[in-house]
């Protein structure tokens, strides 16, 4: 059960607690697509619950030159969607913003959490994970042969430090000839993952499951498009009510338990692999979309979990 906390401002005059972390297409947009619209109205959810808290709030693009940063004490990450196409700004950003105020989620999980290798930890501490390749920086491999030594059909290849399925690419052992060109000029730049195509992403979908504070609040289920196997809407896919399972409750909250800091919120992607058993898809804890708008309680219990970070109070074992 959520606690009720209200917490008294810890700034004065014209400072602020929390700043939302967005970036700048989505601050006093010209053209409010439904695609934006949901970005600010995520983020009026939020404040209002945050408000409601006791809780002095602003909002601001993180790459803003002109913010000072020294009249906040923490910084909320919410729509900051370009950073992985400017990654080594935001890196730097990152590192020297860090020094001066504290981050939510805190830098530690953001720093583990920013790179896809955090699937191989969880693997290692039991979580189900689709099987995977984790390709180095500058090492040379050939897909195909890649495939045919794990006995895949179809594999996606995607970028360690990415969002909304950039360079993230489908093939089979027939057409993965066609993809080494895209393969080797990418794997110069960046680490990679190869990881054997999970057909139920196309027959079932993929559900996110909203934590806070270490406590399940809701999910949603995400399919793709009739064609495509990506469930995010930029490629059409669609967004379904979605009732968890008392299985799927206890995976997910197994997943937050083998983490190493309770994160004050996460979204874990889940699906069912090729033996039909729930396999860890993605952990979000940096930027995810937390879907309040669709329920009611959602923004209230981040607005708790938030709290209980600030307060240094939290139920998590």
């Amino acid at each position: 059960m959520y606690h009720l906390i209200r917490i008294v401002s810890i700034m004065t005059s014209n400072k602020c607690d929390i700043v939302l972390l967005t970036q700048k297409d989505f601050i006093d947009p010209a053209d409010i697509t439904p695609y934006i619209q949901n970005v600010l109205t995520e983020d009026r959810l939020l404040t209002e619950a945050l408000e409601q808290k006791g809780l002095k709030v602003k909002r601001t693009h993180w790459d803003n030159r002109q913010y000072n940063w020294s009249e906040t004490r923490y910084a909320l990450f919410r729509a900051t969607w370009d950073y992985f196409h400017r990654y080594d700004e935001f890196h730097l950003w990152l590192n020297d913003c860090s020094k001066r105020i504290q981050f939510i989620n805190p830098i530690s999980i953001i720093q583990w959490n920013i790179d896809k290798h955090y699937l191989s930890d969880m693997q290692q501490k039991g979580i189900n994970i689709p099987p995977t390749l984790f390709l180095k920086r500058g090492r040379l491999n050939i897909l195909n042969n890649l495939m045919k030594e794990s006995g895949w059909k179809k594999a996606i290849l995607k970028p360690a430090i990415a969002g909304g399925a950039r360079h993230t690419y489908l093939f089979d052992q027939d057409s993965a000839d066609h993809y080494q060109d895209v393969f080797e000029s990418l794997i110069n730049n960046e680490s990679m993952l190869l990881q054997e195509f999970q057909e139920n992403i196309v027959n079932k979908g993929e559900v996110s499951f909203m934590v806070f504070g270490g406590r399940y609040s809701h999910s949603i289920l995400k399919k793709a498009k009739s064609g495509d196997f990506r469930v995010q809407d930029d490629f059409g896919g669609t967004v379904h009510p979605y009732e968890a399972s008392q299985e799927e409750r206890e995976f997910v909250e197994n997943v937050i338990a083998q983490c190493d800091e309770l994160p004050v919120y996460a979204r874990v992607d889940v699906m069912w692999d090729n033996n039909n058993k729930l396999c860890l898809s993605e952990l979000e804890m940096i930027e995810p979309e937390l879907w309040f708008r669709e329920s009611s309680q959602a923004a209230s219990a981040m607005a708790d979990a938030v709290c209980e970070h600030i307060s240094g109070v939290s139920e998590y074992k």
